[in-house]
Parts: structure tokens; sequence; C-alpha cells
């Protein structure tokens, strides 16, 4: 499971995903985050979409907001790899309409398929799936702060967070989706990372930012055991 940031490296995003295939070889499947924050009106994206409309110009853009797509609706906040990946013809999608990923590969439909439209990143997701395979997570200069494997660590945490109401668009235009799920909060995802043993990590470099490896089951073990700890004292710093 990647997560990627090429400004800066001259690559485009085709080559790099060429890159990464050959990498993981025939047998390898490749998987990125294929998020759609922009289809919720429940979320920081949209809020940050009609900041500066007025009242009614807010409501005539929600009522236009176009439903997800599986296979058509685009991941523009996840970078320029993961709309590679996703558009790459015979990749695959899940089917969650806020946080779906995409997947390259023999296992893609196998790892991605059954996403609960009411777990966003739990045990009826597919990061559930990544982690009973064993999975790697590559961050590709980018940081922990956006490492989408530790929302599985929420879900495991003790005691788990609070739950809250999502909405958004399926099936029409218009059509609106409520679902609660947990709260999910990557506030201190970056310092869960940062107390990750070293031992757990390969750390490189590429194009002046960092790049790290590591196996999703201890890294998620790990911070599922720092949140519990932490979180109920909200001291985590």
């Amino acid at each position: 499971m990647v997560h990627a940031s090429l400004s800066g490296t001259g690559l485009s995003p085709t080559q790099v995903r060429d890159a990464l295939l050959d990498a993981l070889g025939p047998r390898g499947t490749l998987v990125v985050p294929a998020f759609t924050p922009e289809n919720s009106d429940t979320s920081r994206a949209h809020r940050a979409l009609v900041a500066h409309l007025s009242a009614t110009e807010a409501e005539e853009f929600r009522a236009s907001m176009p439903p997800f797509e599986p296979y058509a609706t685009p991941c523009p906040s996840m970078g320029a790899l993961a709309e590679c990946v996703r558009t790459t013809p015979g990749a695959v999608r899940s089917d969650h309409p806020q946080t779906s990923l995409a997947a390259i590969g023999p296992r893609a439909s196998e790892l991605l398929a059954g996403h609960d439209p009411r777990c966003h990143l739990g045990e009826r997701s597919p990061l559930a799936q990544l982690y009973a395979a064993d999975a790697q997570v590559l961050l590709l200069r980018v940081g922990f702060e956006v490492c989408s494997a530790f929302h599985l660590a929420e879900y495991r945490m003790t005691p788990r967070p609070p739950r809250r109401l999502y909405r958004c668009v399926v099936g029409d235009q218009g059509n609106w989706f409520t679902y609660e799920d947990l709260a999910l909060d990557d506030g201190d995802f970056a310092e869960a990372g940062a107390r990750l043993p070293d031992e757990l990590l390969v750390r490189r470099e590429w194009a002046g930012k960092p790049v790290s490896l590591f196996d999703m089951r201890a890294a998620v073990d790990d911070v599922r055991d720092q949140l519990s700890r932490y979180r109920s004292r909200n001291d985590l710093n």
C-alpha cells in the first residue's frame, strides 16, 4: 500500500507506478488510497470547498454534488499516483463512497472485496484484509500523518474512539446516505509514527524527502497500543 508525493521528482505518476509494479513482480499487488472526502458534506474537504460561498450558494452546491461511482469518481486529494493507479485499465476499486482503495495486481479483487459502506477503514474494509495478508506500507516522500493504515489501529484501540454521523451522495444525485462510524482522527499519526521502533522501519530518501517502508501488521499493532495508552490521557506529544 503506497502513499506518495511526486512533486519535484521529475518523474510522471505512470513511471512511478510502473517502477513499483516492476519491484513487486508478477505476484505483487499495488494498492493506493482513492479517498473521496469531497463527496460528503461532513468532511473538511467539503467545508473548504464551500467556505467562500453564501448559504444559498452552499446549498445549491450541495444539491448539485454528483454521486460516488467507483469506476468514475476521481480522487483529486490523494495525489497523482493514486489517480494514475485508479485509472489504469484493469484496476479494481473498493465500493466505499468516501474511503475507497484502488489496486492493480493478481490479488486486487480479493483484497478490495466487501468494503462495507458503513465501515471506513476498520474490520469490514480492505485494511483488515491487507493486515491479514501481511502487506507492506510504503510512504514515498510523505510522512506518517497521511498513513491511512493507522486508522485500522483506531478501530482496534481500547477504549474505542467515539462514533459520529457521516453523509455522502450515492446512487443518484440528491440521494444522501447517512451512516455512523468511528470519529476518525489522524491528528496524532505523525507522532505515533515517530514512536515506532527503528527496527520496524526501512528508511531512505528520494528527491530530498524521506521514504519509509514497513510491515503493516507490526506497525498497526504498535500504533494500536500507543493510541490505547496515550489518547485516553490526551498527552501524545
